[in-house]
């Protein structure tokens, strides 16, 4: 393993705390939190909004090669994200699970031509399956309030 890529992953699974932390705020109170669901609805837009730039990066990398569809596609993610953080949060959250679902299948559409190292989907994988969790437990916490 890469120093590189030891490093991707340590703040991949870093950046999972607030996603675990959060949802389980949800369910049960969090000493100074008052509203746990709309801390992670935010801070889920925010990382929804970084992933979706990963295409922006890899289609520069690429200068010559890229094409525009690159460019374009990396920002859908900012452009779900951003409304969901003004909308009511059962939908919100709904949102934002959907286009963390709709980004990680995308991003195995396009791995080879986008040239991602061979460590960046099976790191994606784990932390979209444990992401994906966190919004749908805190929905359900949502949506039974």
């Amino acid at each position: 393993m890469t120093g590189s890529e030891s490093t991707a992953k340590a703040l991949g699974y870093a950046g999972l705390v607030p996603f675990i932390v959060f949802s389980t705020g949800c369910w049960i109170p969090l000493p100074f939190v008052s509203d746990a669901a709309a801390i992670l609805v935010a801070y889920a837009a925010v990382i929804l909004s970084f992933m979706g730039a990963v295409h922006w990066g890899a289609a520069m990398a690429r200068s010559g090669h890229a094409t525009g569809k690159y460019y374009i596609s990396s920002v859908i993610p900012a452009l779900i994200a951003w409304p969901a953080l003004l909308i009511e949060q059962s939908l919100a959250l709904a949102v934002l699970l959907a286009g963390f679902i709709g980004l990680y299948v995308y991003d195995r559409s396009v791995q080879r031509e986008q040239v991602f190292p061979g460590w960046y989907i099976p790191l994606r994988t784990k932390l979209t399956a444990i992401v994906s969790l966190c919004l749908a437990a805190a929905l359900l916490s949502v949506l039974m309030d």
